[in-house]
């Protein structure tokens, strides 16, 4: 089966209401199903349950070999190491002292909600499917027994063992955003939904000003039902929408034919091994009844009688598969998925003076790098869409100075690789006068958090020098009576 990506979910209703949210509702599902039925077969094309399983032999069908070399895992746990291997950081694009605070302030509530671990997940669909969803919501038990008391009694010393939100990462197969179909395609609702023990599902649905509870009734589930709704303040869908690339293509689906045929080589190719030791037997001018044959078979050992001139003899089918030629087959398959891909291809080389860069350009990291850059560009698209959330709900419950331009998204891999050329740079900028020391932190590529570096080194600079310059006795203390400059 060959996939050509997830389908956006489009409605032309400017606004849903409780009266037309069920007929929008089961408009998106027909969508939804079809992309649901793709996303299923890819998560568990991904856990290795793939069509080589299902493969039938008609010649010999006793040896039927099959192999699942699940190369469509390796590309999803390599991407998803190399994106979000390391804590994704929020940094300050401000420079007062505040916003610095605050976006620490930010960053300890992530790390409260255990983001690192959430962004894993999101990052595993996104590569799976082309997509991911994340939903925030305020924390309730917290707000309700800690934030609201606090916010009456003028107290500002929040505990800092909980955080005023929840993150959570859904689904895809259970979850879906609708997009209005106009400019700029904002976004209508959010839905997520379980499916009960009784086969009866119920729809959450989450919209800017609103909340319905949908059950579906019937055996074809088309009959919806809303059970509950309410209004909502918090003014923003609380279900985020991460594609991976505007068609919502995974990263092995479109390798997944050579998948298959390296799957096919490779059982074939166990086949081969496995016919040659279990090679036919041939006899010449001679027939033997069945109790023979069984005899032979079991003690390999078979008497025969020539008649006049055709003298009998016994012969063995031994030919055997071409394994050099399978391997080179096998070897020029898998680096064109790398290629296509964009995965390292990690030979490792046999030349001694390949300099650092030259191995990385060689071994396809660079390429590794650039793909890995173009999914962050998309990442950063809906972390700042959930950020807008976050933030109305910290001004809603404990209150910040932050506003979303305040924020800026780092992912802090590979800080460290070519450092010393790194380090050269910001050295020289720092040596030219016509450049803010802020700008060589910034730009050398050196620090996940730059504006952070650049004021912590400052202040080291700044005490430095002021030891330097503080004045002192021969012996290194001042003594009572010493002259100071």
């Amino acid at each position: 089966m060959i996939y050509f990506g997830r389908k956006k979910i489009l409605c032309d209703e400017p606004e849903i209401n409780k009266e037309n949210v069920v007929s929008v509702l089961l408009d998106a599902l027909d969508v939804h199903n079809n992309n649901r039925s793709d996303i299923d077969y890819l998560y568990r094309y991904y856990k290795g349950e793939q069509p080589i399983l299902r493969r039938e032999k008609q010649i010999r069908p006793e040896i039927c070999n099959k192999i699942v070399e699940n190369r469509a895992n390796e590309i999803v746990s390599f991407k998803t190491g190399y994106l979000c291997g390391e804590p994704l950081q929020y940094v300050s694009r401000g420079s007062t002292d505040d916003v610095s605070s605050a976006i620490q302030t930010l960053n300890d509530y992530m790390l409260l909600c255990g983001k690192a671990a959430r962004d894993k997940e999101l990052a595993e669909w996104m590569y799976i499917c082309g997509l991911g969803y994340r939903m925030v919501m305020p924390n309730a038990p917290y707000i309700e027994s800690t934030v609201v008391p606090n916010l009456k009694s003028g107290k500002t010393n929040f505990p800092k063992d909980d955080s005023p939100f929840d993150i959570h990462t859904l689904d895809p197969r259970n979850a879906f955003v609708v997009y209005h179909s106009g400019l700029g395609e904002k976004p209508l609702m959010g839905v997520k939904y379980v499916v009960q023990k009784d086969q009866k599902i119920i729809y959450s649905v989450y919209t800017q000003n609103y909340y319905f509870e949908i059950v579906s009734g019937g055996e074809s589930n088309r009959e919806l039902k809303i059970e509950k709704s309410s209004d909502r303040a918090l003014g923003y869908v609380p279900i985020v929408e991460y594609p991976l690339n505007n068609a919502r293509l995974g990263a092995f689906e479109i390798v997944i034919p050579i998948l298959d045929a390296i799957n096919t080589v490779q059982s074939n190719r166990i086949d081969g091994i496995e016919q040659f030791v279990q090679s036919l037997i041939v006899l010449y001018n001679c027939e033997i009844d069945e109790d023979k044959a069984k005899v032979l078979r079991d003690a390999g050992l078979i008497q025969l009688k020539g008649f006049g001139d055709n003298k009998a003899d016994i012969k063995v089918i031994s030919e055997q598969l071409d394994q050099q030629q399978t391997q080179t087959l096998i070897d020029y398959m898998y680096q064109t998925v790398l290629n296509i891909v964009g995965m390292p291809n990690r030979n490792g080389g046999r030349s001694t003076s390949d300099t650092g860069s030259a191995v990385i350009m060689r071994d396809g990291w660079e390429a590794a790098e650039a793909r890995a850059k173009s999914d962050e560009l998309m990442f950063k698209e809906s972390e700042r869409k959930m950020l807008k959330i976050v933030l109305r709900i910290l001004r809603d419950t404990v209150g910040t100075p932050l506003s979303l331009a305040d924020i800026d998204v780092k992912f802090t891999r590979r800080n460290y690789e070519n450092i010393l050329a790194k380090s050269q740079v910001l050295t020289s900028m720092l040596a030219n006068d016509k450049i803010a020391p802020q700008l060589a932190f910034t730009h050398c590529g050196l620090f996940s958090d730059p504006e952070d570096a650049a004021k912590m080194s400052e202040a080291y600079y700044n005490r430095v020098k002021a030891e330097q310059t503080a004045p002192q006795s021969v012996s290194g203390t001042p003594k009572e009576g010493d002259a100071v400059a």
